[in-house]
């Protein structure tokens, strides 16, 4: 669903049925009808029961129905008591079966907007920008997703349906108490102004505590997940005190904020039982005096045992539904806080737009042009952009390395290339499009990604390879394997290709998962490939046979490899030197060694030359908070220079 102008605080519940419940309207129909069909044979052995007393044992007058023909009605006091019991049975047994109506309709609407509602706040979070995931913690929007929505679903079940279910009893015991004493029946109304009032007044207290509420659950979903991801660091930096009282905090927080709304809601209910009981308590009174001793005060007329029975079967049943109408009310102020935080989702504007008649890119030569480029995060500061006036030409089926200091801009650069962002300023282009104009998920489909850190899913190796390339066999798999240097690791796990790896791959190391993410980019085929430290985590051994491979790969397609390990990159047609978001130096491995500039003093931070690095190198490694490692980084005994 896009996003409308609508503030997510105009009507959020009214919009939530008519966007999503519009289209399941025939599941609500079928409940509603079994909701009023249901109450009104619920009404029916109250009004049976009186007339029986009045009719069959009081003989006090006819025995009448409303809408029953006199022709169907019998004659003896027998007869009638029998047609009494035959109502009775016939009412119960039909209402239990309107009544599984009932619950089959409200439940299958309440599901399918549930369904409908997730899917669009999921879809929606899949076509926002980078930026906006930068600024949203996860476990904020895994409450949103999960439990926003679950309630939503509780309220459209069970909520409306109740609410209908006292409109009709409310609505048909008043018709019928009217129908048959006016007088007692304003009496017996006497509660509902003041009912009225309650519950006016607990909307006004109660629905900014709710809101509260609902934001304290997404931090402490946000806490949650970032321990329980992080537990490993906990363990081993001996923090579990420290983040015990971190996520009690959180959780008092959360507590905090539902006690105070409990507390409202404890002190509401009891006082409408309260106000209800009385007003039970005074219909049963002035009716009884009436029945024994005449009309009192101001009264008049006559009440028969009979009617007086029914009077009290329904304001029974008349009050208590009224003062469950608090509860309804309070259902209904914590859906709508959830419904406003979905909306806030829903109406999430995104920086990256698209026309909806984007064409998709064509690749023919894969040539990539960055063109006066220049890019800064939201939260950055915008005098000193992450990329600053880049020019870069990469004619197409050449290998550039990308290279630099920590913090230089080189992911950035390339991510602007995945269109995970847009510049502020200048164009990228491939084969002279600009990346703005095609759609983007055509153009993600032509560049294959392998970040420093790949993702894998919970599922099988098989799966993870296979991912976005979901019709590929297993020979193909198989193929995609071995040219990541991935088969023979893959063949010694315990199942083979068909071996869980884990939530975000836990069970494999850090090499294997970089060598199934490397996997996953050769099977896609890709035109373009990234390559942001996608052997960090191997070992040198490794690395040759995956640079073997990948260069057999990227002979034919345009390739970009960010790259700490400069021997990575040493062979590629051109090297970028990125310094402070802009191009300081570009050419050849050689031809920049000759240069003696950034390049020349990281090559020696590489192959561990440190005590031959300039003073004002040094100097400005220590401005930039940096270090210069001496010791090996990896298992390939490298250096590293590092922030």
């Amino acid at each position: 669903m896009d996003a409308t102008d609508d503030s997510p605080a105009d009507r959020p519940m009214w919009r939530l049925y008519t966007e999503f419940g519009r289209p399941n309207a025939r599941y609500g129909a079928v409940g509603v009808v079994g909701t009023i069909v249901s109450r009104l044979l619920g009404l029916l052995p109250a009004l049976v029961v009186g007339v029986t007393i009045d009719a069959v044992f009081l003989g006090a007058g006819p025995y009448r129905l409303p809408l029953v023909p006199g022709e169907w009605i019998p004659t003896g006091t027998t007869d009638q008591l029998l047609f009494s019991i035959g109502i009775l049975v016939g009412a119960t047994v039909l209402g239990g079966a309107v009544s599984w109506l009932q619950s089959w309709g409200w439940n299958a609407f309440a599901q399918n907007v549930q369904h409908a509602l997730r899917t669009a706040a999921y879809d929606r979070v899949q076509s926002l920008d980078m930026a906006f995931f930068e600024e949203r913690r996860t476990g904020e929007l895994m409450s949103v997703l999960s439990n926003d929505v679950n309630q939503l679903e509780s309220f459209l079940n069970d909520g409306v349906s109740a609410a209908l279910r006292i409109l009709v009893v409310v609505a048909g015991i008043g018709a019928i108490m009217v129908a048959l004493n006016p007088q007692l029946a304003l009496i017996a109304l006497v509660p509902v102004p003041v009912l009225a009032l309650f519950t006016y007044r607990f909307v006004g207290i109660v629905q900014p505590k709710y809101a509260r509420m609902r934001a304290s659950v997404g931090a402490l979903n946000t806490r949650l997940e970032n321990n329980l991801g992080g537990m490993e660091t906990i363990l081993t930096e001996s923090t579990e005190r420290f983040e015990a009282e971190r996520f009690a905090d959180a959780s008092r927080e959360y507590f905090d904020a539902n006690w105070d709304a409990i507390r409202t809601r404890i002190t509401f209910f009891p006082t409408l039982s309260v106000v209800s009981g009385l007003g039970f308590a005074l219909t049963f009174a002035v009716g009884g005096y009436w029945v024994l001793v005449g009309p009192p005060l101001f009264l008049s007329g006559s009440l028969t045992p009979g009617e007086f029975v029914t009077f009290v079967i329904y304001t029974q049943q008349f009050i208590w539904p009224i003062a469950q109408f608090g509860q309804i009310i309070n259902g209904y102020q914590r859906a709508e806080a959830s419904s406003a935080r979905v909306y806030d989702l829903l109406n999430e504007e995104t920086v990256l737009s698209e026309r909806d008649d984007a064409p998709d890119l064509t690749v023919t030569e894969g040539a990539v042009e960055f063109d006066g480029v220049t890019f800064g995060y939201d939260d950055a500061d915008a005098d000193e952009p992450t990329i600053s006036d880049v020019d870069i030409d990469v004619p197409g089926g050449s290998t550039v390395g990308v290279v630099g200091p920590t913090g230089a801009g080189k992911s950035t650069l390339l991510k602007l290339l995945l269109r995970l962002y847009d510049p502020d300023e200048g164009a990228i282009r491939i084969d002279g499009t600009d990346v703005r104009d095609v759609s983007a998920q055509s153009l993600r489909r032509t560049v294959g990604y392998v970040s420093q850190e790949p993702f894998l899913f919970d599922g099988t190796v098989a799966e993870n390879i296979a991912y976005g390339s979901f019709n590929a066999d297993s020979g193909e798999i198989e193929a995609a394997a071995k040219a990541a240097e991935a088969h023979e690791f893959v063949q010694n796990l315990p199942e083979g290709y068909d071996t869980e790896v884990g939530e975000r791959g836990v069970k494999l190391s850090g090499g294997q998962r970089q060598r199934i993410a490397i996997a996953r980019a050769v099977l896609k085929d890709p035109d373009i490939l990234v390559f942001d430290e996608a052997t960090s985590h191997v070992d040198a051994e490794t690395e040759a046979l995956i640079q073997r491979s990948l260069g057999a790969l990227a002979a034919d397609r345009t390739t970009f490899a960010i790259a700490h390990r400069l021997s990575t990159v040493r062979d590629a047609d051109q090297i970028v030197v990125l310094d402070e978001g802009r191009v300081a130096e570009r050419g050849t491995h050689d031809q920049l060694l000759a240069r003696e500039g950034l390049y020349a003093n990281l090559w020696r931070v590489h192959v561990g030359d440190v005590d031959d690095l300039p003073p004002e190198f040094l100097a400005r490694v220590a401005d930039r908070g940096a270090t210069v490692e001496s010791e090996p980084a990896g298992e390939d005994g490298e250096f590293e220079f590092a922030p």
